[in-house]
């Protein structure tokens, strides 16, 4: 009965699979699991095409349009009426006075509360909003300006800075504001963004110093023009992302529009918007040696004069409080986002009651006893113990190393043996295979939508008439990021596994994070010459830092009971890495490189300053002739690579995002 009734259970069984249709496969699925030997497939049919169609060589002049008539005539114009035209006189000229009246009253009221009432202030500030940690190293930090002998330099920058930043977290948050409401402006914004950011401030510059001269006005809104974009796009995230449940609970309660986002929205994006403050003061930071440019003065100026005459030890001086303030600053700004509702809300009023009490008391001793300014009898020279080291190393390691070789000889090698067949290959390539290459690398990645994006720019390039220049400076940045990520992986990875390497390595990926690249950048020509090879190692330095954050912090982000379960299979520390802990990092891995691309690139300006060449020299060249045509032109070029290098690398940030 048993066996009968099993019988007919799987007859049934299979009676009722042999009569269930099979699935279809839909077509979409079908190309997805070939999609790439369809893309390998299209690109081999489009070589072909190419080659029997097109033919080689560089870009087409006949493709090219030149710019250089219409841009020049523009700048003729701005010339001629900036001196009589209404829109000169009665919009640039107010925001003008506007700037110059509130950076000289920020400065006056610095001066007049003296070097112990600036301490005083920076301190107390910092204590109630961040803590006593954060309060005790910005007091250190601004006795080690003033022991530097830079003190009113100090001031002067904090002035600009104070204007400057407070203008770009307004301009951000009400970009933001209008993003973060509203769909088709974020659409709209977004493009604007990218470009604020991408491009290079040399290239602004120069429209700047048109309409407004040398001078304040010119370095504040350069200044405002690089740091608001990430205000806004903070303040986006934050007012897009708050909790769908509480505002769904606030509408059901009546609330209005404008009362769901002063009571809901705003208090939810909190972190968000400190965090935009945060961003915004570094980048702020950054822009004060080059800044000083056009006149913004103060410790910028300072390092920019030291390097004119190579005095390395003068410009590490003045650039070692632009570290300071940016250190600072950043440590206060985030203590403060981490104790936002961490825990019960202190009496707001008597806080900072006691802050202003303090301050002003401190500022009242300090003038009565004449101390005002810093004493000169409190200062410490150390340029000329910096020169002695840049000498010895100079003498020591530029060449004759036994074995090694020196500095000079790596810098040989590297340009004859990486940098300049890369380049080499890349002009050798036809123009149409270039286009070709970068469409097969974003669609293997991405989709249609970001291989089309990424052709479109480099196609830009090649309109704008600077096809080989680009060439030039994209086989430096794949120089510099291959470098970049093969160090920046490997440290990134051994902090994670090892605290003690972490806290040692922080305050070095502080200060080369925050360093002006000018300060380190004569180091780097008297070890490695001039030419292409300092200007990579200059982007390499920079770029680091971010590499071995973001990397650490990926591989610190992998599920603990992971790597306890693989430690009980008997995995060995190697075997941990290489299949556990990489392949769960790998969208931090990937950040990684996206963030290497764009740092690496947002130093080719400074290359051009030491040999590097290519577009940076062409923008440093229009800036330093007032050629609006050379400078802007090139200036989009390496707006155009910098946008086909992140639609490359775009799914790391894609990812980032949905995690």
């Amino acid at each position: 009965m048993s066996i009968s009734t099993a019988t007919t259970g799987a007859g049934s069984t299979a009676g009722t699979e042999a009569c269930t249709p099979p699935l279809r496969t839909r077509p979409r699925d079908t190309l997805a699991r070939h999609r790439t030997a369809l893309i390998a497939g299209a690109a081999l049919l489009a070589l072909l095409l190419g080659a029997l169609l097109l033919g080689g060589g560089t870009w087409p002049a006949r493709l090219a349009v030149d710019l250089s008539g219409p841009l020049g005539h523009a700048s003729d114009w701005i010339i001629d009426n900036r001196d009589s035209h209404p829109l000169f006189l009665y919009f640039f000229g107010h925001i003008s006075n506007a700037v110059v009246l509130s950076v000289r009253a920020v400065y006056l009221v610095l001066l007049a509360a003296g070097w112990a009432g600036v301490t005083a202030a920076a301190g107390l500030v910092a204590w109630r909003v961040a803590g006593i940690r954060p309060a005790l190293t910005a007091v250190a930090a601004f006795a080690v300006c003033g022991l530097l002998g830079m003190w009113v330099p100090t001031m002067q920058t904090l002035a600009l800075m104070a204007v400057a930043v407070t203008a770009s977290v307004l301009l951000g948050a009400l970009l933001g504001l209008a993003a973060g409401l509203s769909d088709r402006v974020h659409r709209a914004l977004r493009p604007v963004l990218d470009t604020m950011q991408v491009l290079p401030a040399f290239a602004y510059l120069l429209p700047v110093v048109l309409v407004f001269g040398i001078g304040v006005p010119a370095a504040v809104l350069a200044t405002v023009v690089y740091a608001a974009p990430p205000m806004a796009r903070l303040t986006a995230l934050g007012l897009r992302g708050a909790d769908a449940g509480v505002m769904e609970a606030a509408a059901s309660l009546g609330a209005t529009g404008r009362q769901r986002l002063l009571t809901a929205r705003l208090p939810l994006a909190r972190k968000e918007l400190l965090l935009g403050v945060n961003q915004s003061i570094m980048m702020a930071l950054s822009m004060a040696v080059i800044a000083s440019v056009i006149g913004a003065g103060g410790l910028g100026d300072r390092v920019y004069q030291a390097l004119a005459s190579v005095d390395v030890g003068a410009a590490l001086a003045a650039g070692v409080p632009v570290v300071l303030l940016a250190v600072v600053l950043d440590r206060v700004t985030a203590a403060a986002g981490e104790r936002i509702g961490a825990g019960p809300t202190r009496r707001t009023g008597l806080g900072w009651a006691v802050v202003a009490a303090g301050t002003v008391a401190v500022a009242l001793v300090g003038r009565y006893t004449g101390r005002l300014s810093w004493p000169d009898a409190w200062t410490v020279d150390i340029a000329a113990s910096v020169n002695r080291v840049v000498d010895w190393m100079t003498a020591h390691l530029y060449s004759g190393v036994p074995v090694v070789g020196g500095t000079a000889d790596w810098a040989a090698r590297f340009t004859t043996w990486i940098l300049d067949p890369v380049r080499d290959g890349l002009q050798w390539l036809p123009w149409w295979t270039v286009l070709l290459l970068v469409a097969v690398l974003a669609q293997l990645i991405g989709t249609w939508r970001t291989a089309l994006t990424a052709v479109l720019a480099m196609a830009a390039i090649g309109v704008l008439g600077k096809w080989d220049p680009a060439l030039d400076t994209l086989s430096q940045v794949l120089a510099a990021v291959a470098v970049t990520l093969l160090a920046g992986v490997a440290t990134g990875v051994a902090a994670a596994r090892s605290p003690r390497l972490e806290r040692l390595l922080r305050p070095v990926l502080d200060i080369f994070q925050t360093m002006p690249q000018f300060v380190y950048l004569i180091p780097v020509v008297a070890l490695f010459g001039v030419g292409r090879a300092p200007a990579v190692a200059a982007a390499v330095v920079y770029a680091l830092p971010a590499v071995v954050r973001i990397t650490t912090q990926g591989m610190r982000a992998v599920d603990p009971v992971v790597l306890e379960s693989s430690r009980s299979l008997g995995a060995t520390g190697w075997q941990q890495l290489r299949q556990v802990q990489l392949p769960l990092a790998r969208p931090a891995l990937l950040l990684a490189v996206n963030q290497g691309v764009v740092l690496v690139l947002a130093v080719v300006i400074i290359g051009g300053l030491v040999g590097g060449g290519a577009l940076g020299y062409d923008v440093v060249f229009g800036l330093a002739q007032g050629d609006l045509a050379t400078g802007l032109v090139a200036g989009a070029a390496i707006v155009c690579l910098g946008l086909m290098l992140d639609r490359v690398t775009q799914p790391a940030g894609k990812e980032t995002r949905d995690a």
